[in-house]
Parts: C-alpha cells; structure tokens; sequence
C-alpha cells in the first residue's frame, strides 16, 4: 500500500495535500508518513509472529527522534553505530535494553555510556575492540554483554559501497577467525557471551545470499556449542532493499522466509536489523524548482534542494524518481534536475521526463533513509525542515535551520 497517492492531480500524504506543507513549511522540507512507518515496521512483527525475535530498527537510515518514537511505541530495539544515536534512542522513548551497539571504531568513552546505559548486546568487531571493552567494563565493575560480527564472506549483490559482508570490507571478524576469538572472549573476566551476529549489506533484494550467510552462521553457531559456548541470540542483520524505480522487492515474510525455515526449533532468540526497508519508502524531499535554464545540449531545472540536502545521488549515483506535486496539462520535456550547490556532481536527478515551470513543486521519493542523515551544510546551507504526517495533522518533526545556527559555535580570532 502507497501512502503517497495522487487525488485530483495533486499528491498528498496519507489525507494530506503536499502543496499544503509547502505552504506552511516552504521547501526544501522532508515529508514522512507514521501510517507508512507503523505498516512497515508490522509487516516484520507480523513475519515473526510466533517466533522468539526482536526487531532492532538501524537508526543510521534516519534518526529523527519523532521517527524514533513511533517505533519504540511499537515495540522496536535499535542497532546503534555511536554514542549519539544512543542519545538520540534514549531521548526518544528507547529501551536501552532492546539495544545494540554495532561499528568498527567504537571509543571508550562510547562503550562506557552503554555500558552504564544497560545495552542489551555490543556487536564487537575486531579482537582489539573486545580487549578495550573487558577493560572499559572492569573499570565499572560490570560484564559487557557481546556478540561477534563475524564476517560470512557472501556477495550481497549490492552497490560495492554498501557492500559490509565480504573479506574485502573493513566490518566484522573473518569467519575463519572467529571460533578461536569466541574461545578468548569466553576467557576474558568482564565479557559475557551472549550471541552471534552478522549483516552482509544494504539494498538487499534476493533473499539467497542473506539466507547463505545465516547457514553459514548457524553452522558456527553449533561449533560453538560444541565448545561449550551456548548463545542467546543469533543477529542476523538487516539490508533488505525497497523500491527506488523498478526493483521487484520481496516483502518482509517472503525475504525472512528462509531464514525462519533454518532456524524452526533453534532456542536462541532472532534478532533482525532493517533500516532502509521501514523508513526509505515512508518518506520523500519536498522541493520548488527556482529556474529553468534550457541549454543547446541538456535542459536544466534549478531546484532549491541540492545534494547537501540528498547525498545518495551523487554518492551513489542513486535514483530517485521525481514527481510533480500538482500535475500540469502541458508537454513534458526532458531534463537535468540540479542544486544550487557549487559543483557539477550537484544533481537529484538525470534525464528526467517532466512537465514543470518555474515555481513547481517537486516530490523526491523513497527519500526516506539516508536522506536527512547524510545532509550537511554545504556552501552555509541551512538543513531542511523534517514534518511528521498522521492523517490529516502535520508535526513539526524538525524545525528548518537558521543560517545563524550554522555559524554560532564558530570564534573570530581577537586582535
């Protein structure tokens, strides 16, 4: 189900018409749908109904606390990469002990907030990390709860910069490395064992090589027992891909299935960590076009939004489609969808067929994740604002930044 539909020419969100929030908000503004977040976020829970499992929501793919609070009031634990996205689920309603703390550089002062924050797990990467941590926790007197992100080794079949599970990437323990670093960790006095962790990539779209990898998985994880190392959990990641143009996109169910099937009468508990797939498609970038600027060989339109406001098309070369608000009766053309921002890999968007004019509405969809977590300031860029939508009502989720704000922790040397 779409929480983007048009009515009458006009697109809306849930009962709401886009042109009302830019005309309240102004533009460039994120626009996210709670109806889209809570479906998304109970196609999961309903995939593991029955199941012993816990969906901990990857805070990385957009961490606005009013979107952090629908999914604590769901019922979510959080995959975290820093001490500020711990703030962040601690400021939101979060439960710190349906947490977990995953990264390849967490520092001790990080590892001490969580610790004193109770965590429910550290996704420890590296064997340098596990001796940091068994020295963080001795200095508070407390046994840090770990799993090892062990590193499967299985092509994800994704872009390569969001690629996380083969030798080549800098995440995660070695496969073949892991047995003999659970039997050191097991070792250690202020290190409690208490899972198996792994995640393969982003943008996930087969469900074959997350199923791969978790085989992979549960083969160490009955190793382990064999040694008498017995876990609690077993962390299979997240990464499942959604629908930017005309992927074919498996729903939650149908990509969880075979993992589920793999681990029918397992006692550890499951826990999954999907980011994209609950956020990417329940948000789009609200943005006018400023000018047209017709060229002998590409067509530009000028759009207030820039790649500091959405990175991924430039990083990436990610697409976005690109949809009028309020649709026009008039030829379309084709056109170069572009930023203000000082540079030439300033795009939203290549070779776009659209009928617009100059003061137009645009909508940037599947905007949802990775969009305002990435943004910046850029050329003393304020960011945008961010509104919730719940039927008909408009919440402030982000007030726009002023360009004063940009430069207030800033000094001028004296003299």
């Amino acid at each position: 189900m779409s929480f983007f539909t048009r009515r009458k020419g006009v697109l809306h969100v849930e009962d709401l018409p886009l042109s009302d929030i830019a005309e309240r908000f102004g533009t460039p503004t994120y626009v996210y749908s709670r109806a889209a977040l809570t479906a998304a976020f109970n196609a999961y829970k309903d995939a593991l109904a029955g199941r012993d499992a816990l969906v901990c929501y990857a805070v990385k793919a957009n961490s606005n606390l009013a979107i952090l609070n629908v999914f604590a009031r769901l019922g979510a634990g959080f995959d975290i990469v820093s001490g500020g996205e711990l703030a962040r689920v601690i400021a939101a309603g979060g439960d710190p002990a349906k947490v977990v703390f995953s990264g390849v550089g967490k520092s001790a002062t990080e590892m001490r907030a969580a610790l004193e924050a109770g965590i429910l797990c550290f996704n420890v990467e590296s064997a340098a990390e596990l001796d940091q941590l068994n020295s963080v926790a001795a200095d508070l007197g407390k046994k840090a709860p770990v799993s090892l992100r062990v590193n499967p080794n299985v092509d994800p079949k994704t872009h390569p910069y969001i690629s996380t599970g083969l030798k080549s990437n800098k995440f995660g323990v070695a496969f073949e490395d892991a047995r003999a670093l659970y039997r050191r960790a097991a070792s250690l006095p202020n290190i409690a064992i208490h899972g198996l962790d792994c995640h393969i990539g982003s943008q996930l779209l087969d469900p074959a090589p997350a199923a791969e990898a978790a085989e992979k998985i549960l083969g160490l994880a009955d190793e382990l027992a064999a040694d008498g190392i017995h876990l609690s959990h077993l962390d299979f990641g997240g990464g499942m891909g959604i629908q930017y143009s005309d992927e074919v996109v498996p729903s939650a169910s149908e990509y969880l299935a075979a993992i589920l099937k793999l681990t029918a009468g397992r006692k550890e508990k499951l826990l999954f960590e999907p980011g994209r797939s609950l956020v990417g498609n329940a948000g789009i970038l609200l943005t006018r076009v400023e000018v047209l600027k017709p060229g002998s060989e590409k067509n530009f339109a000028i759009i207030d939004a820039a790649m500091n406001d959405l990175m991924r098309p430039a990083l990436y070369d990610a697409y976005h489609a690109i949809v009028p608000v309020v649709e026009r009766n008039s030829a379309s053309q084709c056109w170069e969808v572009v930023g203000p921002v000082c540079e030439s890999g300033d795009f939203l968007g290549h070779a776009r067929e659209l009928a617009i004019d100059s003061g137009d509405l645009l909508a940037i969809l599947s905007a949802g994740a990775y969009g305002m977590t990435m943004s910046s300031n850029y050329n003393t860029r304020p960011r945008a604002a961010e509104i919730l939508v719940d039927g008909t009502q408009m919440h402030v989720a982000r007030q726009r930044e002023e360009i004063s704000q940009l430069f207030a922790l800033e000094a001028i040397l004296p003299g």
